[in-house]
């Protein structure tokens, strides 16, 4: 059981592209443009550093160890240098000018994204999750995943990014550039994307000892899908329909686990981990660490610390008919 935890652990990060050459979404599409003039621009200065080194060893008269060396400019100006030197600083200064307007004219154009009928999240970053709320005027349509976001594809999204405890950075680069989440702020950052797919997003901001097992599958869905899938997460915990999953409901409710996790439905009102209200729908668990599947979902629940150590899950090692019911419960919340 614990070898195929560890086998999938891979295929579950693998699953989604992460590629900033490869802009989905017009925010993408004006950083990448950014890329490819800083990228042409300075290929153009390294030819011409290296055709001037080359130019130079051609010119270079030759000698050999009993040749005496030329000390002949020490004593005349060498103005055909000087005129060189100055006109490669004047070049060197204009390509200066020519990248920080570039960079300007791409910050203005991040800037001017349409936000009307925008989706409104906040995105808190956590040691080592994500929680995503979904924000609405009308307190009915709020809800609260965890280590996924879902986009509509071709409207806007803004997301409030906060930190729950050390500085954590967004990171979705086929959708947009990065963006700090520091602890005590809220910063906001803008994403569309144009096609569906799912696109991976990293922590990447070194945040601790498990800042690389932090990673965020982004999925952008057809409007009707997304509204769909936003109807399924407002409602609260599927009733467990069987003996079986009523016991596995009782034994979550009556462990630690409700001093942590929260789900809707249920007595669980904790805020330190992850929503699992519908944590059954979620492609992977420990924030992209495990593909979500009975057999790691059991790993992870009976030593986490083999997964991510220094999680601030502990280890539940249930007797093995409540580990049964616990998992048939946990794989009904969809």
């Amino acid at each position: 059981m614990t070898g195929t935890a560890v086998s999938t652990q891979t295929a579950a990060t693998q699953q989604v592209l992460q590629n900033a050459l490869q802009p989905e979404g017009p925010q993408a599409q004006a950083i990448f443009g950014l890329w490819n003039f800083t990228l042409a621009l300075c290929t153009v200065v390294f030819a011409v550093i290296v055709l001037a080194f080359l130019y130079a060893l051609w010119r270079a008269p030759r000698g050999h160890a009993g040749t005496a060396p030329d000390l002949g400019s020490l004593a005349r100006p060498e103005r055909r240098v000087h005129g060189i030197v100055l006109w490669g600083t004047v070049i060197s200064a204009v390509g200066l000018v020519m990248l920080l307007v570039a960079d300007v004219w791409t910050a203005r154009a991040l800037a001017r994204l349409p936000l009307k009928e925008a989706v409104n999240i906040e995105l808190v970053g956590h040691m080592w999750w994500w929680e995503a709320r979904y924000l609405s005027d009308d307190p009915t349509q709020r809800f609260t995943t965890a280590n996924e976001l879902r986009l509509p594809v071709g409207r806007p999204v803004l997301v409030s990014l906060k930190s729950r405890d050390v500085i954590h950075t967004l990171w979705v680069p086929n959708l947009a550039g990065k963006r700090d989440m520091i602890p005590g702020r809220s910063t906001t950052i803008a994403l569309q994307a144009d096609r569906p797919g799912v696109y991976r997003a990293q922590c990447a901001e070194f945040c601790g000892l498990e800042h690389a097992l932090m990673a965020l599958p982004v999925t952008a869905q057809a409007p009707a899908d997304y509204e769909q899938w936003a109807a399924a997460q407002r409602k609260p915990s599927v009733e467990p329909d069987t003996d079986r999953r009523r016991r596995g409901r009782d034994v979550f409710l009556g462990t630690t686990c409700v001093m942590c996790h929260t789900v809707a439905g249920t007595t669980a009102r904790g805020t330190l981990g992850p929503d699992l209200t519908h944590f059954a729908s979620r492609p992977t668990l420990a924030a992209g660490a495990l593909k979500n599947d009975r057999a790691n979902l059991q790993a992870w629940i009976v030593d986490p610390q083999r997964f991510k150590p220094g999680a601030n899950m502990p280890a539940h090692p249930f007797p093995a008919d409540d580990m049964t019911a616990l998992l048939d419960y946990l794989e009904s919340l969809k």
